[in-house]
């Protein structure tokens, strides 16, 4: 993307004998400043979670870039996806390379703009207070004849190049001529003399002319008219490209060159200005450009018969694009040396990391002290984020994701500035706004929640979450349930980056009803079971990797099976045709009594490779659960339950990431397989049907079974910014219903397989789903919240 303050040119040297004479090094950078102080307004990185939402809930992901010069502005580019992100980041943070365009003429980088100061012209323009030139009109003017103390506003800029073709004089350059960026002067621009000379003198010393003249032509408005004209510099033809990192290293000065020197002495210097140079490029570390891009620059060069200043521009151009494409915005062109030899050596900034700086604010902005030991976030950064490595915007933008995940701040940077200790240094500066430690809700109407959560005690992000809930907080009866949970990151110590695991510990009392003893289509409503669980579960989770984790641990846990009076329920029941009540159904416990007491280990491993594709997910995921009976309490329940679930999300007309990009069309498969060797309680059967089994039936409809497999496809077609899909799904028994004890699925009537197919769209959080069961034939419109898969 192209930038549209000052631009890139090959700027003055230290004084010396003229780069033409010495045929070695072209400088480039910003043109010359009375104002010598750098803008460090820097790329930004940002993600902002607003005080209404939870640390659940998706943040808005902001990839902000700033670059400032004297008098131009700043621009900004923002986008926002599941980051998904973001902080984006950030860095900002979602979609989008972000940071400073690397394309053709009007591409700069980031270097140009902080370390090199504003236009000549920057600190007195003004637009609206100038002075008549007070001279006759359509004569030309030197500037050595104009007056020191007036303010001239300029009403037309003209280049010509004396390098015409042959049998013409000068030619007219047009503003596409790539010496066009290197002028800081604009048309209706004003300017004193003293800037004007200041522009005159940075043009003849930057190196890219063989001769350069400016001349006014006073106009009869006053105003003055303002010719450049020129002759580009040329070295001899070269054979080789050389590109080196010279980020870190000491900028190097020359000694003054003496016009009185004798020969020897100017040649004495100029040999040992050669071998400083060479020197300097030993010792220069090699930069990260690929040997296909070196490749493309050679190509160039040996289109042509010598090497121009036109020439280099276009090779500084190329080089910086790919940095800038590849996300590192900070990398700039600032040299080439080794002119008028066989070797052109390009001299780069890459935009290395020295340190990383943590910063933390209070609301309005002020820094303070945070409360988060700074090793906590440490650990989130990306390798390509720390010192040594080079700057770049898809590390910053995984920064942010990874501290974001975190869910302690409500507000997070990254930003890179220059490092005012080493030239050509990056500094990462990672700005954060800390949520409130303690937090508490309450809901009594007189039912409802209270609930309170206590985050990052002691800054290590320990935390304890607790709720109660019940349908009379005032006065509570058998309904009441509560958890209260405490989190314990990091067990192997913080330092140890090697591992991550996380200890968790809760106790809990849920009720939930039970979709094991359901009616099926053909009959009355059965009365339901209330399936209560009071215990504690105690897990240790380690992440192999950001997508890849394992959870082991163990659950103790009571469960108590209850009709809608509240009473023990030892038994399913029907309604019978005479309007009684059949209880000679399935037993709802292992020990038949109504109340089970058990013991087992957990295991989980989870493999989640899927990402947001302009706000579709893409990739597999995939995950095992195992529950292992440990034989310990009613009945010495001896069992081993697993669970696996498969599931992929293909991008079919291969859509890539980018700001503004459509969604892509998907095609999902799934499949779910689940069984269980050994004690079955009627509670834990594995059900069939419902809005995440087989869709377009009840919960349980289908059936209750030791075993199940369940597949299922969905194409989705994007629609403008939503999708329309169409789906089919089938789940079975396996015929493993008989194997559970008293046989739900017979007692309740229902079939034990169902098939079912439909249509489709995306309503924001909402599924709008036409489904037909195709046990019956009969469709049917449903509205789901969520995701299926």
């Amino acid at each position: 993307m192209a930038l549209t303050s000052q631009s890139l040119f090959f700027a003055p040297s230290p004084a010396g004998p003229s780069r033409r004479a010495r045929g070695r090094a072209v400088t480039m950078c910003a043109a010359a400043s009375h104002n010598p102080q750098p803008r460090n307004i820097p790329f930004a990185v940002s993600s902002s979670t607003p005080k209404s939402e939870s640390k659940d809930s998706k943040n808005t992901l902001a990839l902000g870039s700033a670059i400032a010069a004297a008098a131009s502005g700043a621009f900004l580019i923002a986008s926002s996806g599941g980051f998904g992100g973001g902080p984006g980041g950030p860095l900002g943070g979602g979609g989008g390379g972000g940071g400073a365009g690397g394309g053709g003429g009007g591409g700069r980088g980031f270097w140009s703009r902080i370390f090199s100061a504003g236009a000549a012209n920057a600190d007195e323009k003004s637009s609206g207070d100038w002075d008549p030139h007070g001279l006759p009109a359509n004569i030309t003017v030197p500037l050595s004849k104009l007056s020191g103390l007036k303010r001239y506003k300029l009403s037309e800029l003209k280049f010509f190049d004396r390098a015409a073709p042959a049998g013409g004089g000068a030619t007219e350059a047009g503003p596409e001529d790539s010496f066009f960026e290197m002028v800081t002067l604009q048309p209706g621009g004003v300017y004193t003399k003293s800037q004007l000379l200041k522009e005159l003198e940075t043009l003849v010393s930057c190196g890219m002319f063989e001769r350069v003249d400016l001349e006014g032509k006073a106009k009869p408005d006053g105003t003055l008219g303002l010719t450049v004209s020129f002759t580009e510099s040329v070295w001899s033809a070269a054979k080789q490209f050389k590109c080196i990192n010279v980020g870190l290293m000491a900028q190097s000065g020359q000694a003054d060159f003496d016009q009185d020197m004798t020969e020897r002495e100017k040649m004495d210097y100029l040999r040992k200005q050669e071998r400083d140079y060479q020197q300097r490029v030993r010792g220069a570390m090699p930069c990260i450009l690929p040997e296909t891009v070196r490749g493309e620059v050679l190509a160039m060069m040996k289109k042509q018969e010598k090497v121009s200043a036109r020439m280099l521009q276009k090779i500084r151009d190329h080089v910086q694009k790919w940095y800038h494409n590849e996300g590192f915005v900070c990398a700039q062109v600032v040299n080439f040396g080794n002119l008028n030899t066989s070797e052109v050596v390009c001299e780069v900034v890459e935009g290395d990391i020295t340190k990383v700086e943590y910063q933390f604010q209070d609301k309005l902005g002020n820094f303070v002290e945070g409360n988060t030991q700074i090793p906590i976030i440490d650990r989130e950064l990306p390798q390509q984020l720390r010192p040594g490595h080079i700057f770049n915007i898809g590390a910053g933008k995984q920064a942010l994701k990874n501290i974001n995940s975190l869910a302690l701040f409500s507000n997070i940077e990254v930003n890179p500035r220059p490092d005012e200790t080493k030239e050509g240094g990056i500094v990462v500066e990672i700005k954060l706004k800390e949520l409130e430690p303690k937090s508490a809700e309450a809901s009594i109407q007189p039912g409802g929640t209270v609930s309170f959560e206590h985050r990052n005690i002691y800054g290590l992000n320990r935390s304890i979450v607790g709720s109660v809930t019940s349908s009379n907080l005032l006065n509570p009866q058998d309904d009441l349930s509560f958890k209260l949970e405490y989190v314990h990151p990091y067990l192997d110590g913080v330092d140890d980056r090697n591992k991550n695991r996380t200890f968790k510990t809760s106790c809990f009392n849920t009720r939930k009803l039970s979709p094991v003893f359901v009616a099926g289509p053909n009959m009355e409503e059965a009365p339901p079971v209330w399936v209560d669980r009071v215990g504690f579960k105690a897990n240790i989770t380690e992440s192999f990797t950001r997508q890849s984790k394992f959870t082991y641990g163990l659950v103790v846990e009571e469960v108590t099976t209850r009709d809608e009076t509240n009473s023990i329920c030892t038994h399913g029941s029907r309604a019978m045709p005479s309007g009684g009540l059949s209880m000679d159904g399935p037993p709802t416990t292992l020990s038949g009594t109504g109340v089970d007491r058990m013991a087992f280990l957990q295991a989980n491993i989870t493999r989640d490779n899927t990402e947001f594709v302009n706000g579709a997910v893409i990739g597999d995921r995939c995950i095992f659960q195992l529950d292992q009976g440990l034989g310990i309490g009613s009945k010495n329940p001896l069992f081993n339950r697993h669970q696996l679930t498969l599931t992929k999300f293909i991008n079919l007309n291969k859509q890539e990431k980018g700001v503004g990009k459509s969604l892509p069309a998907v095609l999902v498969l799934h499949g779910h397989y689940a069984g269980c060797v050994g004690d079955l309680p009627s509670y834990d059967a594995f059900t069939l049907g419902g809005p995440y089994s087989v869709r377009g039936y009840g919960m349980g409809e289908l059936g209750a079974s030791r075993n199940v497999l369940e597949v299922a496809s969905e194409v989705r077609i994007p629609l403008k910014n939503t999708y329309v899909y169409g789906f089919a799904e089938h789940g079975t028994d396996l015929g493993s219903s008989k194997d559970v004890k008293g046989n739900p699925t017979e007692f309740f009537r229902r079939v034990g397989r169902g098939s079912s197919y439909g249509l489709g769209v995306k309503l924001g959080l909402v599924r709008g789903e036409y489904i037909v069961d195709h046990n019956t034939g009969v469709g049917t419109v449903f509205f789901r919240f969520g995701e299926r898969f």
